[in-house]
């Protein structure tokens, strides 16, 4: 007795959920990856959720006062977003955004530290330059310049998750924008407690200590 057929549209349908779900698990887990956490520990300068406001990423890392673990935080958060693309594309095209929204949500909610992570900025530039550099340099000129003119790390960071699904909307990239906007949105749900500090006018500036 022969097994009975599967329609191809059914094996279409498990394929793709087989799919979705391996990119999703492939995003969350590299995304995840504390290395902020990691690098402060290797270097004996104690215990990152103990210090600032206890994010995994480069801008509490810099409260250590060392701004060479501060910046390898800031390059690896942006690799593993890059590179969480690069591996989705390669094996699953279609759902590299999907494991990009998946990578920002287990960068700022990471499994391993009781969902106590980062803020996402500098795992969704990598994210924004994996998908199509365009993007990525729009991103990293808001970051950069609106850090520059207003010397608050928050603002230039939200203010470039922002920007980041205009640019892919105006630039032609229309199809990420979708990922690229939900992405902000957990970017900037990260950064509320930020925001109510903007509006009380005690966000620390860069370089300038708390009064």
């Amino acid at each position: 007795m022969q097994p009975a057929r599967v329609p191809a549209e059914r094996k279409v349908l498990q394929v793709s959920a087989t799919a979705l779900i391996s990119a999703l698990i492939l995003g969350y887990v590299l995304g995840s990856i504390p290395f902020g956490v990691i690098l402060v520990r290797m270097a004996g300068a104690g215990d990152l959720h103990q210090i600032g406001s206890g994010g995994t990423g480069a801008t509490n890392v810099l409260r250590t006062g060392r701004k060479g673990l501060a910046a390898a935080t800031l390059l690896l958060d942006l690799l593993k977003g890059v590179l969480v693309v690069f591996l989705a594309r390669s094996f699953w095209p279609g759902l590299e955004a999907i494991a990009g929204v998946a990578a920002i949500v287990g960068h700022c909610y990471p499994i391993w530290l009781r969902f106590k992570g980062g803020k996402g900025v500098a795992t969704l530039m990598g994210v924004a330059l994996g998908l199509a550099w365009p993007i990525g340099a729009v991103f990293a000129v808001v970051w950069i310049g609106v850090l520059a003119i207003t010397r608050i790390s928050s603002v230039g960071g939200m203010s470039a998750a922002i920007a980041a699904p205009i640019a892919a909307q105006i630039l032609g990239y229309q199809i990420y924008a979708p990922a690229l906007a939900a992405m902000a949105v957990v970017v900037l749900w990260r950064h509320r407690d930020n925001i109510r500090r903007l509006f009380a006018g005690k966000e620390p500036r860069i370089g300038r200590k708390k009064g």
